[in-house]
């Protein structure tokens, strides 16, 4: 960095003077001007092009694990440390969503449980365990509210719905959008919390209408839902956070864009053994025990 800063500044002053105000041997800054890389530095720099392309490819989201496995794909030998650090000095960096949406969120449900799922996250099979949650993106026409159903086997969302009005009608939408896409033969657990959406009589009556088995979180513990609350943490971090949206149809299609053709199709899980949910699901497929 010293050479380099001498260099940039050798038309305005003295080599030999800023040689001796950075406390370096002029003898040395003329040897990095015949070879201003070492082998290693330039490594350094083409495994970082490779990286910075990686990020890019992932829309800029991917962290230094997902990238480390990205160059391991690639055939190139490096460990997570050396990617970490790599990402680390050229800036790639993940991003942090923004807070809950300030507001009161105590009071009594009407219809409220008991918490079947019990933090069991990992189900065996496709279409066994859903769990869903509602969350809201700013937009300059207002809120925008988003509710998703996720099926635990492969973290796959298999519905989702937004609409202008957090309202009963909008989980409903996404949970109707769950059973016409994946048309279960068997009883399915679906997991919430105890918002007021998941505790009324409607949201009940579409349960056992369509035999599917009810759950929900015990009262203001978020991590009793932890999966759509991670999956709400990557939308924004990946995408929302860094989107300015004039319209509530814009805030749409971007989530459409990022769930149906990135996310579902294309986006590593560690949990999936860096498969993306419709890969994990179409390998299992594949395999005796799917069928």
């Amino acid at each position: 960095m010293k050479y380099a800063f001498i260099a940039e500044h050798r038309l305005l002053f003295s080599i030999r003077a800023m040689c001796r105000c950075l406390r370096v041997q002029p003898s040395g800054f003329y040897a990095w001007l015949k070879d201003p890389l070492s082998k290693r530095a330039q490594e350094d720099q083409r495994q970082t092009e490779l990286i910075r392309a990686a990020w890019s490819e992932s829309g800029k989201v991917y962290g230094y694990r997902k990238l480390h496995d990205d160059l391991a794909d690639m055939g190139e030998s490096c460990c997570p440390n050396r990617v970490a650090r790599l990402t680390r000095l050229a800036g790639i960096r993940a991003q942090i969503g923004y807070r809950r949406r300030p507001g009161q969120y105590g009071g009594k449900p009407s219809l409220a449980v008991d918490n079947t799922l019990d933090r069991r996250f990992d189900a065996e099979a496709p279409d066994k365990a859903w769990v869903t949650d509602i969350t809201y993106i700013r937009t300059h026409e207002g809120f925008a509210y988003l509710a998703v159903v996720i099926d635990l086997f492969s973290r796959r969302v298999v519905g989702w719905s937004m609409q202008a009005r957090q309202t009963t009608n909008v989980v409903l939408q996404a949970l109707l959008a769950a059973v016409w896409r994946r048309k279960p033969k068997g009883r399915v657990l679906v997991h919430s919390d105890q918002g007021s959406q998941f505790t009324s009589m409607e949201w009940a009556s579409f349960l056992k209408h369509h035999d599917l088995q009810p759950s929900m979180s015990r009262r203001g513990n978020c991590h009793d839902n932890a999966v759509a609350e991670s999956f709400f943490n990557l939308l924004k971090r990946e995408r929302i956070r860094r989107k300015v949206y004039r319209t509530r149809d814009e805030a749409r299609r971007d989530v459409f864009d990022y769930i149906e053709m990135f996310y579902n199709p294309t986006r590593k899980h560690a949990r999936n053994g860096m498969l993306s949910p419709i890969e994990f699901e179409r390998q299992h497929k594949a395999t005796p025990e799917g069928v």
